[in-house]
């Protein structure tokens, strides 16, 4: 989080709607079931990669509801949204002790990873197969995974996305990731 933003919290504002989207994703990504039933290595990168594909399943979820209209509100909450998360990664790296030359190739690599994920997932959300295929590529990175643990992820992953897929916009918009009820 900026110093801005820590600051404007200490003050009394309330977080943007895209903070408590993003914060909303992190949350999700720590779940500690993903790293017990799921296998899901509780390092650095681990923890990465769960951020990448809750991150990635609703950045589809927005794709989505953009469909063709490049104007429409959901395309800005995803650059936002993108723009959090290079933010909170850069400084996850600063404070992980990565020098400032070093920090924009790890930069590149982590956007990369991110586009990359959601080609990935963007095929795989509708197909229990697929998704494995996607996640023991991706999140396990070609690991040795335990089929009841990928079975885990995977079913929870394709949960989240049908979640995200009930998600009205306007909830999203308004900083929340399950449907409202």
């Amino acid at each position: 989080m900026g110093m801005f933003a820590s600051l404007k919290r200490l003050v009394g504002g309330a977080p943007s709607p895209v903070e408590q989207l993003y914060a909303a994703v992190v949350t999700q990504a720590r779940r500690p079931q993903w790293y017990v039933e799921g296998g899901v290595p509780d390092s650095m990168d681990g923890r990465f990669d769960m951020v990448v594909l809750v991150l990635s399943l609703l950045m589809l979820r927005l794709e989505e509801i953009t469909g063709d209209d490049a104007r429409h509100p959901a395309a800005q909450l995803s650059a936002d949204l993108a723009d959090r998360f290079i933010t909170d990664m850069d400084g996850n790296l600063r404070q992980d002790g990565i020098g400032d030359q070093a920090v924009p190739k790890h930069m590149g690599r982590m956007v990369a990873a991110l586009g990359g994920r959601i080609g990935a997932y963007r095929a795989a959300r509708s197909d229990t197969g697929a998704m494995a295929q996607a996640l023991r590529r991706n999140l396990y990175r070609g690991e040795p995974v335990a089929d009841a643990a990928l079975a885990f992820v995977t079913g929870e992953a394709l949960r989240l996305s049908r979640q995200l897929g009930e998600t009205a916009f306007t909830h999203l918009a308004a900083g929340h990731m399950e449907p409202s009820h």
